[in-house]
C-alpha cells in the first residue's frame, strides 16, 4: 500500500495520488497538457503555461517512481519452492532486503520461517545476494534495492 501526497507551489494545487498505479495513470490522463474547452459552441485550445507543463513533469516522475521503480526479482531454490506454490521466481515491490524479507513474511509465512528464525535473523545456513554480492558484504538488511535488482536465496550444501 502506497500514498504519497505533493505540492505544487507555483499553482498551489494539492495533489493527492491514489495507491493503485492504474487509478493513477487514469488522473494523469484526465491532465494532460492540451484540453479542448468550449464557449458558445466554439471549441478554443487551451495554452499551456510553464506551470502546467511543471506540475505533469513532476505528475510523470511520481507515476514511474512509484509504479516500476521497487520491482525485484526473488530467486527461489528448488528446495523452498513448496513454501511459496512452487514459483522459482517470484516479483515484489521493495527498497531494501529487510522490506524484501517482510513482503515474503506478509504472503508465503512458510517461505520467511525457512529463510529466517523466529527472531527475524537470517538463518546461518541460508545466503542471500543481491545481485552478485553477498547482502552481509554489502548492509546486511539494510542494502538498498535498485530497480531490476535480483536476490537469491540460497541455501547453504553440505554433507559427505
Amino acid at each position: 500500500m502506497l500514498t504519497a501526497t505533493g505540492y505544487v507551489p507555483a499553482r498551489g494545487l494539492s495533489l493527492s495520488f491514489p495507491n493503485s498505479a492504474s487509478t493513477l495513470a487514469s488522473q494523469l490522463m484526465v491532465n494532460r497538457a492540451y484540453r479542448t474547452k468550449s464557449f458558445d459552441a466554439h471549441s478554443q485550445e487551451h495554452k499551456v503555461t510553464a506551470h502546467e507543463l511543471d506540475a505533469k513533469a513532476f505528475l510523470v516522475s511520481l507515476t514511474h517512481s512509484l509504479t516500476s521503480a521497487t520491482k525485484i526479482t526473488i530467486h527461489i531454490p528448488g528446495p523452498l519452492r513448496d513454501c511459496c506454490a512452487g514459483a522459482a521466481v517470484l516479483a515484489l515491490s521493495a527498497t531494501s532486503v529487510r522490506a524484501v524479507l517482510d513482503e515474503l513474511e506478509r504472503r508465503y509465512p512458510a517461505l520467511h520461517r525457512s529463510i529466517c528464525d523466529e527472531t527475524g535473523t537470517v538463518r546461518r545456513h541460508i545466503n542471500l545476494f543481491v545481485n552478485t554480492h553477498h547482502m552481509r558484504d554489502r548492509n546486511g538488511l539494510d542494502t538498498p534495492l535498485d530497480p531490476g535488482d535480483e536476490v537469491t536465496i540460497l541455501p547453504a550444501v553440505s554433507g559427505g
